[in-house]
């Protein structure tokens, strides 16, 4: 007999969490034993409570599902979870696998994914629609070209960019005036083809230059 996979289910909507643990429970080696209506209280539930997996909302109050996967694999790092999003996005997806999350399931097609997700995640397996892996491929070959193509001092203020410093306070730190800052600044965005600040961050997150 199948062992029974113990799940934390957490959305703010309480409808929601109803249609989902109905498609769960249709199954008999699934059970919805707990349930939360934010990150924070998904968190609180996972630490207490004895599961094994737990399947989070991308978008909740008080913490997100990407903040709440963050804090349970530092907690819990044995537990497995999945990020359930409305949001066909890459860039989420990406955030979701750097929390520590098994997989990203889609709600529109949770009825039918979701179970899937849940055993894939407890065999150790990652659950990644095709056309996810394939963006992702092609977004690692290019984050390894143009990484290769910065300097190691570009790397360095790039990183320091993406952790929120002025262009002063990078000059201050490695002792270089500011005017070259901005030079390595024009330099990064052109390499990387990225428009400001935040695209800057993004991209440090995926070439793994700062933790997400």
């Amino acid at each position: 007999m199948a062992r029974t996979i113990k799940i934390l289910l957490a959305d703010d909507h309480a409808v929601v969490r109803r249609g989902l643990r109905l498609v769960l429970e249709s199954e008999p080696d699934l059970r919805v034993v707990a349930e939360a209506g934010d990150g924070s209280e998904a968190v609180r539930q996972a630490v207490r409570e004895d599961v094994d997996l737990a399947v989070l909302d991308i978008s909740m109050p008080v913490m997100t599902g990407i903040q709440a996967a963050q804090e349970l694999t530092r907690l819990r790092p044995q537990l497995r979870t999945l990020i359930l999003s409305m949001h066909d996005n890459e860039q989420y997806l990406l955030e979701a696998l750097r929390a520590g999350a098994s997989g990203y399931v889609l709600k529109s097609v949770a009825d039918h994914d979701l179970i899937r997700a849940c055993r894939a995640a407890m065999r150790g397996e990652p659950f990644v629609y095709p056309a996810f892996e394939q963006g992702l491929y092609r977004r690692a070959l290019a984050d390894d070209q143009s990484r290769s193509a910065l300097t190691g001092r570009e790397s360095q203020i790039l990183a320091l960019i993406a952790d929120g410093h002025t262009s002063r306070e990078i000059a201050d730190m490695l002792v270089i005036s500011p005017r070259t800052v901005e030079r390595h600044r024009e330099n990064l965005r052109h390499k990387l083809g990225l428009r400001n600040r935040v695209d800057l961050t993004r991209y440090a997150i995926r070439a793994g230059l700062i933790a997400p």
